[in-house]
C-alpha cells in the first residue's frame, strides 16, 4: 500500500490575518487540515478563540489592528516566540464601503484604503524578517476589483489596486532572499461582506447587471480550497475563481468598457443614489468601527 501524500504545508506555521470570519476563518481550517500550525489575527477575539477551538492543529489567536505598526510587530515576535518560526502569511484582512464617491462618508473611504492597503503593507513589514529565515511565503489576497475598477467602489478598488502593484513589487524585492510572494484575486463570495453590500438595493441591482460570470456570487469552499493550492505550490498569483486567469489577458481593455457601460448605470441609478450606505458594509466592517470605537486593540494575545 501506497502512504497518503503528505501536504507541504504539514508543521508549517501559518498566519492569516482577518481570521474571525469569512475568507480567513475557512482558510485557516483549511490550512489546518493539511497540518499546517495556525496564528489567527483579528479584531473579535471571542469569534477568533471559537475558530482556534475548531482547528485541527496547534493555534493561537492574537487581537490586532493591522493597520497599527506597533501592534503587528509585537505579534509578528510573539508569533514566532509562541511557533518557533513563521512560514506562511496570507494578508487577508480587508473591509469594503460602496456608493458614490461624492457623497462618500471622508472617514469611511479612508478607513477602506487603510486596512487593505496600509494594512497589508504594515503585516508584511512586520512578519518579512521571519519569512525571511524561512524562506517563507507572503500571499496578498486581492480582487476582481484591482482588474475591473468599478464604480461605487471606488475605496474598495483603489485599495485592491494597490495591494496587488505592492506585492507585484515586493516580489522583485525579496525573491533573491528566497521569500515567495503571491497575489490571490477572488470575485464575489459569499461572505459577510459581500451579503453585507447586497442589503443595498442599489448595490445589489449594480453586480447583478454585471456580465456573467462576473455577476455571480461563489461558494466560498472552491474559491478557498484554489487558494489553498496555490499557497501550497508557493504561486505567484492564485486565482480563486476559474475565470479570473482570462481576465488578465484583456484587462487593458476594461477601463474604456467599464467607462462607458458604468455611465450608462450611474445615469439610470442616479434618482435613487441617496439610498445607499456610506459606512462599512457587513459584519466584519462593524467590527472594525466597534474595535476603533472602544480605543482599538493593543495587539496582545488574549491565550
Amino acid at each position: 500500500m501506497t502512504s497518503p501524500r503528505t501536504s507541504p504545508l504539514e508543521g508549517r506555521v501559518a498566519v492569516v490575518t482577518g481570521a474571525a470570519r469569512g475568507i480567513g476563518e475557512l482558510l485557516a481550517r483549511k490550512l489546518s487540515a493539511r497540518g499546517a500550525r495556525i496564528a489567527l489575527v483579528g479584531l473579535e477575539p471571542d469569534a477568533l478563540e471559537q475558530v482556534a477551538g475548531r482547528l485541527r492543529t496547534d493555534s493561537d489567536h492574537w487581537y490586532a489592528d493591522v493597520t497599527d505598526h506597533t501592534a503587528m510587530a509585537r505579534v509578528a515576535q510573539e508569533v514566532r516566540d509562541r511557533f518557533g518560526r513563521v512560514d506562511i502569511v496570507v494578508a487577508n484582512a480587508g473591509v469594503a464601503s460602496g456608493g458614490p464617491f461624492l457623497d462618500s462618508d471622508p472617514d469611511a473611504w479612508r478607513r477602506v484604503v487603510e486596512v487593505n492597503l496600509i494594512g497589508s503593507a504594515v503585516t508584511a513589514r512586520a512578519f518579512l524578517p521571519h519569512l525571511i529565515a524561512t524562506r517563507g511565503y507572503l500571499l496578498q489576497i486581492a480582487s476582481l476589483a484591482a482588474i475591473a475598477p468599478a464604480p461605487m467602489m471606488t475605496a474598495y478598488c483603489a485599495s485592491k489596486s494597490g495591494v496587488e502593484a505592492f506585492a507585484h513589487s515586493l516580489r522583485a524585492e525579496v525573491g533573491h532572499k528566497g521569500v515567495r510572494v503571491g497575489v490571490g484575486y477572488l470575485s464575489w463570495t459569499d461572505t459577510d461582506m459581500v451579503r453585507g453590500a447586497d442589503e443595498d438595493d442599489v448595490m445589489r441591482e449594480l453586480r447583478e447587471r454585471l456580465p456573467w460570470p462576473s455577476n455571480r456570487t461563489n461558494p466560498p469552499g472552491p474559491a478557498v480550497d484554489r487558494l489553498v493550492a496555490g499557497i501550497e505550490r508557493r504561486s505567484g498569483h492564485v486565482y480563486a475563481q476559474w475565470w479570473l486567469r482570462g481576465m488578465q489577458s484583456v484587462r487593458s481593455c476594461l477601463p474604456t468598457l467599464i467607462g462607458a457601460v458604468g455611465q450608462r448605470e450611474m445615469r439610470r441609478v442616479e434618482p435613487r443614489l441617496g439610498t445607499v450606505g456610506r459606512g462599512l458594509v457587513g459584519a466584519g466592517g462593524a467590527a472594525d468601527e466597534a474595535a476603533r470605537g472602544a480605543g482599538g486593540p493593543d495587539g496582545r494575545s488574549t491565550t
